[in-house]
């Protein structure tokens, strides 16, 4: 499996450009880094992008989502109830960052537990609402699973933003820690950790 980790710089937001080797197939996870950066990463592997993928709608997160779809015809894939969030740009905060404003309407809507094939890739999407109400991990594999902005290493994400709800982040967070502990997760800020990890170590996940 192909897994690069972009960081944008000013806000530290993570994009993921996530593929495989055989197709050469891959999804972007979350593209709030240079869209220069990763079309120059997408190029130099070879990788065709079939779907944009957001763990949820800020504006951090999707800086470059309306050029990538441009650029490469990916499809861009959200949960059913982050659509109020990324059609508005005050909701979504993109209103309120130096860069452009960004509004869109997603190609494809997910829920709870949908799937979805990338190459020989197996996607399946956890609803984690609380830092939005669209929040959602995506776990690749059974064995990578990128949190956004749910779960951090040694942390989680904001709940005081438009939509966030402390008692839903904790429920989620709940559900995360009945996952399995070898599970590798990728967060929307800040480095890599597993779960088991965060299971011993995280206050957030005690």
């Amino acid at each position: 499996m192909i897994l690069q980790k972009i960081v944008e710089n000013r806000m530290g937001e993570n994009t993921y450009v996530v593929g495989e080797e055989n197709t050469k197939k891959c999804f972007v996870v979350d593209p709030g880094a240079s869209f220069i950066d990763i079309m120059n990463y997408v190029k130099k592997m070879n990788l065709i992008v079939e779907y944009i993928v957001l763990t949820h709608g800020h504006g951090d997160h999707i800086t470059s989502v309306l050029n990538l779809k441009e650029k490469t015809n990916a499809k861009i894939v959200a949960h059913e109830a982050e659509k109020e969030i990324v059609m508005d740009k005050k909701k979504n905060l993109s209103a309120s960052l130096p860069s452009a404003t960004v509004e869109f309407d997603a190609d494809m809507y997910v829920k709870d537990n949908d799937t979805l094939k990338v190459g020989d890739l197996k996607l399946k999407f956890i609803h984690t609402p609380g830092h939005t109400p669209g929040s959602m991990c995506i776990k690749v594999d059974n064995k990578h699973m990128l949190t956004g902005d749910t779960l951090f290493a040694g942390s989680m994400g904001r709940t005081d933003f438009y939509g966030g709800d402390s008692g839903k982040m904790e429920k989620s967070l709940k559900r995360l820690k009945n996952q399995d502990d070898d599970i590798i997760i990728y967060p929307g800020h800040g480095p890599n950790s597993t779960l088991k990890i965060e299971k011993t170590t995280n206050p957030f996940m005690r």
